[in-house]
C-alpha cells in the first residue's frame, strides 16, 4: 500500500515545474537569494514552503 506523500523538498527541476519556469531561472533565483534552498551533501533542494513564500513575495511586490 503506497500513500500519497507530499514531498517537503523538491529538486530544482521539480520546483521549476511547480512555478512554471525553467530550471536555469530557478538556479538564478537561488543564487540571488530570492528562492530559499538547502544543501544535503552535494544535492541542492528547494523546500516546498520556499515556493509558497516566493510566490507570496511576488504578489506583495505586484501591489
Amino acid at each position: 500500500m503506497t500513500a500519497n506523500i507530499t514531498p517537503l523538498l523538491l529538486r530544482p527541476e521539480e520546483a521549476a515545474d511547480c512555478l512554471g519556469i525553467g530550471r536555469t531561472k530557478v538556479y538564478e533565483l537561488i543564487r540571488s537569494g530570492q528562492l530559499r534552498s538547502v544543501r544535503i551533501s552535494t544535492l541542492r533542494r528547494v523546500p516546498a514552503t520556499a515556493l509558497t513564500e516566493f510566490v507570496s513575495q511576488l504578489e506583495q511586490e505586484a501591489t
